[in-house]
């Protein structure tokens, strides 16, 4: 089943246009026969046009009638999707039911309503034949697709270490510098112009050592940072929390300061653009005598002396990849071996390597390009290579051409979702999950013969990955990629692209664009902290027809909200901002609305008349209005608030997070069983009332009930065994993620958790760890990911058994009091590679400190061992510390290391 595009950057909203006019020919109106044959014509014109603007997407210069011509008819789509929309809305279309019909069936007969539609449809005939004629008059031709140059850059690959290509020495470089026995604070430099893999290799440092230092940081700066903000990115990063607290830039300082004082820091600084930015960054690191790090890339030589000033620091000058190097990336990514690839295709190969000039950017992009082609036509291959720029040194321009390429090569659905990323500005953590909403809210993804849009949106989503048009930056337990950026080269592209497709427009300075001589279709509002919201729209052209609004920056006040009558994506990140929501409900077309914990808003009394809203994330609501729960299409809602009663109307929520079920009645949690589409369930409470097992009652009841659920996280306070008696759905359970916080507990392993045959990760807290517990978890074939916290002192060892337990487990974390009542049989946890244990030592047996068997995970690859060395002598540490490596020592794969010893005096 094929997922069709209805809005795109080639095509603009002639799909979704032409499945409306469908609407205007079905049988109520085909009875006015005038109307139903005018509306005929314009649908034969309009995909004609369609084809047209299809051909002309493929090709790069245009001369500059047929350049306009293009973008007048993409224009008018819209503007003819918006006169449809304006229409159905006002003759009352309620999402395709018979009261719709019916209602039209009444209207049509009045007179007025008769001419209204009439007047309509000789409207929209006039601008297509306006449109049609101006191609007639001026004879464009319809040129071929070509080969073309272009600008920008692509991301770096986060992949392990083992598959990456030529950093493993510059990595143990500076890894070397990082561990020598210096105590003063060091700063070194990665220095390189883009696409050499300067990211990549600070990247890979950064996981190597991430258990070398009491805290860590990775963050990138922009061209023009904004520095408060990036001193809240760090302090997030080195706390894992995030603070919606309003300071001065001097406070943050000092609270920054003052945190890093008495620890040893690791903290990478990406692409620093100017040496009096770094002046400013440098104030950020304490000097305390620890062995703390700094390191920092930059394209810029004179930039990394000024980082790298001191006789103590060190610049590392990134290297093109050797030929044998850059020969094994390619191949690698297409063929998986050099040897496999085609006896045929060797020599172009060869010749295609010489153009990429020993560039991982440059060969990564086009090999990913071909692989995912996956053709071994000689034809092709050689059409591939006469496109890249002659001569041996690639310069930066030969790499633009080289992602442009790329971009070229690209289907239209992926141009048109990659071209959507250029909304955030540089340097921005983009949340998997909103891009994904985005793209459908917008209609470049939507649902088709029972396909899910959410589905297909995944698949675009990984399509990029896979073709490395993006650079991860966070994933989950599966390995998928949860949050991203764009690389800066890549943004350049985009943003080149989309300039000329018309396809978005940045306003970044009220001063800068004070009239406009077309109409932007996405707005991407950049603010600082002087920018008047309110005013920094242009004033000469309607902004009634722009599709997405973006907000980013710092401003007191947003502009009105009335001023964007046909929005579908409204998205607020500012910090303390007041948000002017008046106007949000004849936003009739909104279907995406975002807005950050740091902003303060008012929702309107009554939003009932979003009919169309798909995705309502409001972190820091307090309240909601009552009639939330008459909006049957939303899908997606993050609420921090209690909600009203009826939430059992909303059959089409797939995502609710924060469900209080101490704030929420009774009734409604009872009713959480008719959200049977839940696929992902957030469950909190933070206090324990004195009606909590009525309540702990019904919840087990409705998640009974919920069987598309794939993720649940538990979020409650003390005992949790009301949930003990469970029974799974009998239809099976799609559950894939369980997470309990630690603030809540189990007495034992429920039986259940046996059954949730497609479970993969599991955290959870149990105040006694017994066999037959072990042994129902041991069953769970696809669980990779375990983090277990046994709450009291351990009555029998917990032995892990060698006889098929765990067969998918990954990875395994343990609190427990004692570690040496843990025992692995042979066999045991076949595919573990890292094992992390926290547990107390105890003097007496500082010779057993260790769990038996280890030399029993025959694929362990890392043991990370936190002990709480509290009450034990300093002379004795050193033997807690042996007694492990002894352990240890008895693996044959000699796994990592990492110790950590903590004591509380």
């Amino acid at each position: 089943m094929a997922t069709r595009i209805m809005v795109s950057a080639s095509t603009g909203a002639m799909n979704a246009l032409l499945g409306k006019l469908g609407t205007l020919m079905g049988e109520e109106f085909s009875k006015l026969k005038n109307l139903r044959k005018e509306v005929k014509f314009i649908s034969d014109e309009l995909g004609s046009m369609k084809g047209t603007l299809e051909m002309l997407g493929d090709v790069d210069n245009l001369d500059p009638q047929t350049e306009r011509w293009r973008d007048t008819l993409r224009e008018m789509s819209y503007d003819i999707e918006d006169i449809i929309d304006d229409f159905m809305h006002h003759i009352g279309e309620k999402s395709k039911n018979r009261w719709f019909a019916r209602k039209i069936a009444r209207l049509l007969k009045e007179f007025r309503a008769r001419y209204r539609i009439a007047s309509r449809i000789k409207e929209i005939k006039a601008l297509v034949l306006e449109t049609s004629a101006r191609r007639q008059r001026y004879k464009f031709d319809i040129p071929s697709s070509s080969d073309v140059s272009i600008d920008p850059r692509l991301a770096t690959l986060y992949e392990n270490a083992a598959n990456l290509v030529g950093v493993q020495a510059p990595m143990h470089e500076i890894i070397s510098w990082v561990n020598d026995k210096e105590k003063q604070l060091k700063v070194a430099s990665v220095v390189g112009f883009g696409g050499l893999g300067k990211t990549t290799l600070v990247n890979e440092v950064y996981r190597s050592l991430k258990g070398d230092f009491d805290c860590r940081a990775f963050v990138s700066v922009s061209q023009k940072p904004d520095i408060t903000k990036l001193i809240h990115s760090l302090l997030s990063e080195l706390r894992s929390e995030t603070s919606s607290q309003i300071c001065e830039f001097s406070v943050l300082l000092n609270t920054l300061r003052e945190y890093l004082r008495h620890k040893r820091y690791l903290i990478i600084i990406d692409d620093i653009w100017n040496a009096d930015v770094w002046r400013v960054i440098k104030c950020f690191f304490p000097e305390n005598g620890l062995g703390s790090r700094v390191i920092a890339t930059t394209r810029i030589q004179d930039v990394a002396k000024a980082c790298s000033s001191h006789h103590r620091d060190y610049i590392l000058n990134m290297k093109p990849l050797s030929n044998e190097d850059s020969r094994r990336l390619f191949f690698s990514r297409i063929f998986g071996l050099e040897e496999a690839c085609p006896h045929h295709l060797r020599h172009i190969s060869l010749e295609i390597l010489k153009k990429c000039g020993g560039l991982p950017l440059a060969i990564i992009s086009i090999s990913s390009m071909l692989a995912s082609e996956g053709t071994q036509q000689k034809e092709r291959w050689e059409h591939v290579r006469d496109s890249l720029s002659s001569g041996t040194n690639l310069t930066l321009d030969g790499v633009r051409q080289i992602l442009k390429l790329s971009y070229i090569d690209l289907p239209c659905h992926l141009k048109t979702c990659l071209l959507y990323l250029g909304m955030y500005p540089e340097d921005y953590t983009i949340e998997r999950s909103n891009l994904e909403r985005q793209w459908i809210a917008e209609g470049f993804i939507t649902e088709e013969n029972g396909q899910d849009g959410a589905e297909a949106a995944k698949k675009y989503f990984n399509e990029m990955v896979n073709r490395s048009l993006i650079q991860p930056v966070e994933f989950d337990s599966k390995g998928s990629v949860t949050r991203c950026r764009v690389h800066d080269m890549m943004l350049d592209l985009i943003l080149h692209k989309s300039k000329k497709e018309n396809f978005l427009t940045i306003i970044d300075d009220p001063q800068a664009i004070t009239v406009m001589d077309y109409k932007p279709r996405r707005l991407s509002i950049r603010l600082d902290v002087g920018s008047n919201g309110r005013t920094i729209l242009p004033r000469n052209i309607s902004m009634s027809h722009v599709r997405t609004v973006m907000f980013f920056g710092r401003s007191q006040n947003t502009p009105p909200l009335s001023e964007f009558k046909f929005l579908r994506v409204l998205f607020f990140d500012l910090d303390h901002a007041t948000v002017d929501l008046i106007g949000l409900c004849k936003l009739y077309q909104l279907r995406y609305l975002w807005i950050s914990c740091f902003c303060s808003y008012q929702l309107p009394t009554q939003i009932r008349v979003l009919q169309q809203l798909q995705t309502l994330d409001l972190v820091s609501c307090s309240s909601v209005p009552s009639d939330i729960v008459y909006l049957a299409g939303l899908v997606h809602l993050n609420v921090d608030t209690w909600l009203p009663n009826g939430i059992g109307n909303m059959k089409s929520l797939q995502h609710l997070c924060r469900f209080d079920i101490l704030v929420n009645s009774l009734y409604n949690i009872r009713s959480l069983r008719e959200l049977t589409n839940l696929r992902y369930l957030i469950i909190s409470c933070d206090y324990y009332a004195e009606d909590m097992d009525s309540r702990m009652d019904a919840l087990r009841s409705s998640l009974e009930s919920l069987c598309s659920l794939q993720c649940l996280f538990i979020s409650l306070t003390g005992f949790i065994d009301g949930l003990v008696p469970l029974f799974p759905p009998l239809a099976p359970y799609r559950l894939e993620r369980l997470i309990v916080s630690w603030k809540c507990r189990f007495s034992r392993v429920p039986r259940w958790m046996g059954e949730l045959c497609n479970l993969r990760e599991l955290q959870c807290t149990f105040c006694e760890l017994l066999n037959d517990g072990v042994g129902i978890l041991a069953e769970l074939l696809f669980l990779t990911d375990l983090d277990l916290k046994v709450g009291r002192s351990i009555r029998e060892p917990i032995i892990i058994s060698g006889e098929g337990a765990f067969p998918a487990l990954k990875r395994f974390k343990l609190r427990l009091s004692r570690a040496s009542y843990l025992t692995f049989q042979a066999g045991a946890m076949p595919k573990l590679e890292m094992l992390k244990l926290m547990f107390n030592a105890h003097a007496p047996e500082q010779n057993r400190i260790a769990p038996t068997g280890i030399e029993h995970l025959l694929a362990l690859e890392e043991l990370h061992a936190e002990i709480d060395c509290d009450g034990i002598r300093e002379s004795e540490k050193s033997s807690v510390e042996s007694g492990l490596m002894s352990a240890i020592n008895m693996h044959r794969n000699r796994p990592r290391v990492i110790i950590d010893l903590w004591d509380n005096n």
